[in-house]
């Protein structure tokens, strides 16, 4: 597929030209990063129950769309996890999905409550439209990143779905009966969910993808370490215009003015805290090799 190409809802990995596929174009550190990825969008079923808790009653159409949501989330992560098994035959999706599922459980997800942790249905709209923001830009970003035939065909397909799930997003959030909230409330929920980027579930789908089971007593999981060997990864596939996008994607979320001055200093602060989060990013994480 050349670039450019428009991806439509309801692909499957038979579509994919796999034929294509280029191993010398396969770069190492990008290698890992699709494999943590992989393992994050495979972890769809346990948000798809966390939905379905919040939103019980709120009909069959939005329950639909819920399961609709986490059946692609999956094939991303099937996806994604069989073109690194095709860069790295070593390298099994399954056993490494094990590793990570035994060791990222958040209590929400293992919790009865209907009550969301975002205090609100409006607030779970939200903080779902930043993550849908941030794996739209971030998938964008990989194709342009990466030389890898099938690789940039999978990011544009995932990307495509992304942005549908932001969209699907954001009009459940206007869909909601419950009183809109207050604008710092809102920003409050933007907020928290970027900076949970910084919690366990990226960092160590980061460890499962970088350190070997074998290995794992030699290099023990030390969260700040491979949150900053993410950040570092990010840094290199992210541009000033990928963060521009996520930043008024999520503008527009809050209700503020993706265009406006305030959406702009976001922008800013943001590409400096991914910088930041990345500062320490010359430390060894080698133990794959």
């Amino acid at each position: 597929m050349a670039d450019g190409s428009v991806y439509t809802q309801g692909w499957s990995p038979d579509d994919i030209a796999w034929e294509r596929f280029d191993a010398s174009k396969v770069e190492p550190w990008l290698l890992v990063a699709i494999k943590a990825a992989a393992l994050v969008e495979y972890n769809a079923p346990d948000y798809v129950s966390y939905l379905k808790q919040v939103f019980h009653d709120g009909g069959p159409e939005i329950t639909a769309s819920i399961e609709e949501w986490g059946r692609e989330e999956i094939q991303h992560g099937k996806t994604l996890g069989r073109w690194a098994e095709l860069a790295d035959p070593s390298f099994s999706l399954a056993k490494s999905f094990e590793r990570f599922r035994n060791g990222y459980r958040p209590e929400h997800f293992q919790s009865t409550e209907t009550t969301s942790v975002r205090g609100s249905r409006r607030g779970e709209m939200i903080a779902r439209c930043v993550v849908e923001s941030g794996t739209s830009s971030y998938y964008t970003a990989l194709k342009e990143a990466s030389d890898e035939p099938v690789l940039k065909e999978i990011a544009g397909r995932v990307a495509a779905d992304e942005f549908r799930h932001y969209k699907l997003f954001f009009e459940t959030l206007q869909k909601q009966s419950e009183p809109d909230l207050p604008f710092w409330k809102k920003l409050l929920v933007a907020v928290g969910r970027v900076q949970e980027s910084d919690d366990d579930e990226l960092s160590f789908a980061y460890y499962c993808a970088s350190v070997p089971a074998e290995k794992e007593a030699e290099f023990p999981y030390v969260r700040q370490i491979y949150v900053r060997a993410a950040s570092s990864t990010l840094l290199r596939i992210y541009r000033r215009r990928h963060i521009q996008k996520l930043t008024q994607m999520v503008a527009k979320a809050v209700g503020a003015d993706p265009q406006g001055r305030i959406t702009k200093i976001a922008s800013g602060l943001m590409w400096r805290m991914l910088r930041v989060r990345a500062g320490l990013s010359g430390v060894a994480i080698d133990a794959a090799a």
